[in-house]
């Protein structure tokens, strides 16, 4: 069978399978970069060479990593759909493997909190200060803080059960991972600002029953919107800017560096297994390297120093002696 003809048919499948988000990034990516390379081939006659000929093309786009390793991980789902269903007997992706891994300048952009501070007094409206606010103290992810609703925080806690589709048609859905379903504790300050906003939207509509989101009142903020806000108030503060994503690399690290556990920062993003936050957060960082030398430096010092003192007490038992 034409590989156009069996991908139509992996797409019902897919679709039944797969959240929206998840399914929208699958249809986007193959429809891009698989289907028109392989859409007139035999899916029995893929050979080794034709996945290696596809990768080098797609190096040629010079892509990051990691969208390179998830292209990969999409054609082979699709050839392993083919060997259980179409009776393809091998799955020569999964046999070639990924892609070879290029160097890559470290992605993992974050604020310190020094210049989290500088960004946030430039954000000139309350709404959208506090968005900012919330994910640098929480380290939501973005669609995971624009689904939130009042009904949501608990005394001191916040409950994670939903995300929104930020890149499509903004539709509110569940967490793609079990482990993303958490409760996730605040600072009193964080809780008194998230309250204010209620006030608010109360005054504003008056509805005071009504569940309202916590950032946007009646409906969630508009993720063109707030980026809008964040891009102006970095230029003001003259200072990089960052993605929303990073303001979550802001958190961890924040929380790394004044040595929280790796273990209890992950289980706060919500990753599934503390390896994926070790990977994510294992990357090199002034204050981090500070840390090393200074121990180095006091391990050596007091090795030496001990070493003098040894010296001096045998110098001086040998004049005792004489």
């Amino acid at each position: 069978m034409l590989f156009e003809e069996v991908y139509l048919q992996y797409l019902k499948y897919a679709k039944k399978k797969q959240k929206n988000q998840s399914f929208e990034t699958l249809w986007q990516r193959f429809n891009s970069h698989i289907l028109p390379y392989f859409k007139d081939k035999n899916i029995e006659e893929l050979s080794i060479q034709d996945i290696l000929e596809w990768q080098e093309n797609i190096l040629n786009y010079n892509y990051s990593n990691n969208y390179n390793r998830n292209l990969h991980f999409l054609l082979s789902g699709f050839l392993t759909y083919c060997c259980k269903y179409h009776g393809l007997s091998i799955n020569v992706a999964s046999k070639v493997g990924s892609f070879k891994k290029k160097y890559e300048k470290d992605r993992h952009d974050f604020y310190t909190l020094k210049e989290f501070n500088q960004f946030i007094k430039f954000v000139d409206d309350e709404l959208y200060k506090q968005f900012f606010t919330f994910m640098f103290y929480t380290g939501t992810r973005p669609g995971e803080t624009m689904a939130l609703r009042f009904s949501d925080l608990q005394e001191n806690y916040i409950s994670i059960t939903k995300t929104m589709d930020s890149h499509h048609n903004r539709t509110i859905g569940t967490p793609k991972t079990t482990s993303s379903f958490r409760k996730i504790s605040i600072d009193n300050q964080l809780k008194k600002d998230i309250l204010k906003l209620k006030a608010i939207y109360i005054r504003k509509y008056d509805h005071i029953d009504f569940d309202y989101y916590i950032f946007g009142g009646i409906k969630p903020l508009s993720p063109t919107t707030i980026n809008r806000r964040k891009k102006r108030a970095c230029e003001k503060a003259h200072i990089r800017p960052i993605t929303l994503h990073q303001f979550r690399h802001s958190h961890a690290t924040l929380l790394l560096n004044k040595g929280i556990l790796i273990n209890e920062v992950s289980k706060r993003l919500g990753h599934s297994k503390v390896s994926t936050t070790l990977d994510i957060y294992t990357h090199t960082n002034l204050e981090q390297e500070k840390r090393v030398i200074n121990t180095l430096n006091s391990i050596r010092n007091n090795f030496f120093k001990t070493l003098w003192q040894i010296f001096n007490k045998i110098i001086l038992s040998i004049k005792t002696f004489l």
